[in-house]
């Protein structure tokens, strides 16, 4: 029988584990995930989570899709498959980008497990430790996390209703000598702006004249309710050797597939299927598989189409809703397409500390201040408009008014 003494005494004698990697431990959650959990109660009317409708998924067609693949291509669905992704869907979606003004090979591309993969990857087969990334002020909270796990310097450049300033663009290169640029020059999360035809040449022309890359995020593109499409940056002189444009399925189709596609000059796709055999050796095959039959069958931009009129409702019922909602003295701005709206409140009023008392009220927004690199504008907030239906909006939107009426009043 074991001696208790002995064992407890050689218990004592095992060393703690290592540390966590510094890159773990100064990278903190989300607190746009961290809020979705406060607010997952099925009473709340939510303006914080960038969900899209799930009442308008094609759910049939995307069932078919896959009924199809599996009752067809089972041997080829359900089997590993090529890091590059699979042929049917580089080539549907290079169509797409062709269609839009992108001249694209199939071959250009990478299938991406969502575009969030695609923005690691870059991040992984770009950045040394300590290497710049510019971004704009405020920006996509997930690549802050995503640059802050690569170890990056992450410098802000400032932005104005018109997005990323390409003049404050250009003396921050000079001074920094970054090695990448990080923007989302349509519909951008978290502020809904766009950069202008004028503003994404310039930001272009920087780029090659001070010789750093682009990462171009496109995930709202699509949703466009008014006005022309600008040409993506990629598209502009100066930009085609430089940017990787990711695009994802997640907002056309379902973000549940978890898809994207990553398109860059060969040298860097080839390391990005690099880092991504190392990743996830590659992303799912059924999910190309269906997505690839779905483009084939159905028609993507009809259901689109249903998609931006129901987005374009719910965007008017959010922003001509607001004057009454948020104090006198607030600004908001009004997207021409894609899922949010930026709101900065009056001088001295702090959306991170309102927020428990407006989620008492069962609604929610997201604080404008972790979006910031810089120095975070404790009055700003993100509101998203495409979960909920228009009346659903409204009765939000008086739940908002209560909320910040009655915090004054106890303020």
């Amino acid at each position: 029988m074991p001696d208790a003494r002995h064992a407890d005494t050689h218990a004592h004698t095992h060393a703690p584990v290592p540390e966590l990697a510094a890159r773990a431990a100064r990278t903190g959650s989300s607190p746009v995930r961290d809020i979705l959990a406060l607010t997952a109660r099925p009473e709340v009317i939510s303006f914080a989570g960038g969900l899209p409708a799930p009442e308008l998924f094609d759910a049939a067609g995307v069932a078919e899709a896959f009924r199809y693949v599996l009752a067809e291509q089972p041997r080829r669905a359900l089997q590993y498959s090529t890091s590059e992704g699979d042929p049917a869907l580089r080539t549907a979606v290079a169509a797409r980008l062709t269609g839009r003004g992108l001249p694209t090979d199939a071959d250009d591309l990478l299938v991406t497990t969502g575009s969030q993969q695609g923005l690691s990857l870059l991040a992984t087969a770009l950045l040394e430790p300590g290497d710049t990334v510019l971004v704009e002020d405020p920006c996509y909270l997930a690549a802050l996390q995503i640059f802050s796990l690569a170890g990056a310097r992450v410098v802000p450049v400032p932005t104005d209703d018109g997005g990323l300033d390409p003049a404050a663009l250009d003396e921050i290169a000079a001074r920094e000598r970054p090695k990448l640029l990080y923007v989302i020059p349509t519909f951008q999360n978290p502020t809904g702006r766009t950069l202008s035809p004028e503003r994404r040449a310039a930001v272009a022309e920087v780029a090659a004249r001070r010789g750093l890359w682009i990462a171009e995020d496109d995930p709202y593109g699509e949703l466009r309710f008014e006005g022309e499409p600008a040409p993506w940056v990629a598209a502009f002189p100066g930009a085609g050797d430089r940017t990787a444009l990711l695009g994802s399925f997640s907002k056309v189709m379902a973000p549940g597939l978890r898809l994207g596609t990553l398109r860059a000059p060969a040298a860097l796709r080839r390391a990005c299927v690099i880092a991504k055999q190392a990743a996830d050796l590659h992303t799912s095959t059924v999910d190309q598989a269906a997505a690839a039959r779905y483009l084939t069958v159905s028609d993507l931009d009809a259901h689109l189409a249903r998609v931006r009129d129901a987005y374009r409702e719910r965007r008017d019922a959010l922003v001509d809703g607001l004057a009454a909602a948020l104090p006198e003295g607030s600004r908001w701005n009004r997207p021409a397409g894609g899922m949010f709206v930026w709101a900065t409140l009056p001088e001295g009023y702090d959306a991170t500390a309102l927020l428990p008392e407006v989620v008492r009220h069962d609604v929610a927004y997201v604080p404008g201040a972790p979006f910031f690199a810089g120095t975070p504008d404790p009055a700003a907030a993100r509101l998203s408009f495409v979960t909920h239906p228009p009346e659903e909006i409204r009765e939000g939107l008086g739940r908002l008014r209560t909320a910040l009426e009655g915090a004054r009043r106890q303020g």
